[in-house]
């Protein structure tokens, strides 16, 4: 890179090592995903309607793209070193007007303005035009890599031309009354176009280098979209607006209890081990699996939480205002949410175990079934006996899946535990060098 202009003061880009972990700067940079799934929510939660849901998924969808790209790039150059934190805080910037945005992604409800959805396709052709120059740097000097990313410039122009076509339409067809439904059209293409690339596109050229970073990285991140769940709750529980009630903290327990199940359902057994069999997977066979089971699989769990933390939201609002009978059955959308979040979130997991471990657990196919049995009794109920009969079964199934797999997951922990103490080791016994042989001081 040389050491002359601003990237030589900052210093060179930095590969990522086979043993690597996530960086505290990619860390940062999830703050603004942070406030972009918080965003959709709160969005969708003013137009909870069959096309208010679609667009909603229809955002994170390209969000999640724009999530997989960015994840791409860092299993290959470090976010936080050299000159790369400089335009990764630009892709931040666009990311943050992105995610402002994204509540008039669709233009204005009260009107036909197209600022919402200029600045949404803008700020989407600023992220990848800044993970387009760290590709490209990244590939510079390898001939077959720049081969494979030609490749996928079909979907990045296509992709930016239909976005910035959505949001110019309405000022160059106005008044033809098919506008929204074109805008949606087009926004499908674009899911659809991103995702078949993904699929159809050759993986050879591609590498997963550090399997502990890509798994580390998408953990953290499902980790954030439950946090926003926990988030949802204590808005619908209004606590600033109204003194507390029994029934809001009730619901509050509830909250936090199911969402805690949920989480133990993925990384008690599933995600420790889905981990180790990205490790023990080489070349091609890595590529598919990360593709497959992590930037795809992982959306409908994405999808799953953003559903039933709109659920929970509504019922915790009903359930906590002073005043209302406890009796009261939970009305509108919000336990079909709730109840059909989790379901997605569950189905969504059951794959990612398939593809990762090529297993498939009959109680969590069973526990399916119950959850989708148990929708229509449950809207029958007062919000806080259907808030209840969720957790009820969320627990239900990981006290079952304890009792069951206790053999199997004793294995797992030793395994895990010895790993981590051969690492452990083998990290010792290196940096005792630097105490025999300490590196000279740089000027």
């Amino acid at each position: 890179m040389g050491d002359k202009g601003w990237r030589g003061r900052l210093g060179p880009a930095v590969g990522v090592a086979p043993g690597a972990r996530v960086d505290r700067f990619e860390i940062f940079f999830d703050l603004v995903f942070v406030f972009s799934f918080f965003n959709i929510t709160r969005a969708t939660a003013t137009d909870i309607s069959g096309r208010g849901l679609l667009h909603a998924l229809l955002v994170l969808a390209v969000l999640w793209w724009c999530w997989v790209v960015h994840t791409v790039v860092a299993t290959r150059i470090r976010i936080g070193e050299g000159y790369v934190p400089v335009l990764m805080v630009a892709g931040m910037a666009a990311l943050f007007c992105f995610a402002v945005a994204l509540p008039r992604a669709f233009g204005d409800p009260n009107g036909s303005g197209v600022a919402g959805p200029i600045v949404v396709a803008v700020s989407y052709v600023v992220i990848r035009a800044v993970h387009l120059l760290l590709f490209l740097r990244v590939v510079r000097d390898n001939p077959r890599e720049r081969r494979q990313l030609l490749r996928y410039a079909p979907e990045l122009t296509l992709s930016t031309i239909l976005l910035l076509a959505a949001a110019l339409l309405p000022l160059y067809l106005p008044g033809i009354g098919k506008d929204a439904l074109i805008r949606d059209a087009l926004w499908v293409t674009v899911v659809l176009l991103q995702y078949g690339t993904g699929m159809l596109a050759n993986t050879w050229g591609w590498e997963v280098t550090s399997a502990e970073h890509w798994t580390e990285r998408y953990d953290l991140i499902l980790i954030i979209a439950l946090g926003e769940s926990v988030i949802s709750v204590g808005l619908g529980s209004n606590l600033i607006g109204q003194p507390p009630t029994w029934p809001g903290m009730t619901g509050a327990v509830f909250g936090i209890v199911f969402t805690a199940a949920l989480w133990w359902a993925h990384y008690d057994v599933i995600g420790p081990a889905a981990r180790i069999a990205l490790h023990a997977s080489q070349g091609r066979a890595r590529v598919r699996m990360a593709r497959d089971a992590y930037a795809y699989l992982h959306l409908p769990m994405i999808a799953g939480i953003m559903l039933f933390a709109l659920g929970a939201e509504g019922i915790m609002y009903d359930i906590a205002e002073p005043g209302v009978p406890v009796g009261t059955p939970a009305h509108g959308p919000d336990v079909p949410l709730l109840f059909g979040g989790v379901i997605c979130y569950l189905a969504g997991n059951m794959l990612f175990q398939l593809r990762t471990l090529r297993t498939l657990a009959w109680l969590r196919l069973g526990t399916l079934g119950v959850l989708a049995v148990a929708i229509l009794p449950a809207m029958l109920l007062p919000g806080l006996a259907a808030f209840g009969l969720l957790t009820a079964i969320c627990v239900g199934l990981v006290t079952a899946e304890v009792v069951l797999m206790s053999e199997a997951r004793q294995a797992l922990r030793a395994m895990v535990f010895a790993e981590r103490v051969s690492h452990e080791a083998s990290e010792a016994a290196y940096r005792a060098r630097w105490r025999d042989n300490p590196p000279e001081p740089t000027s």
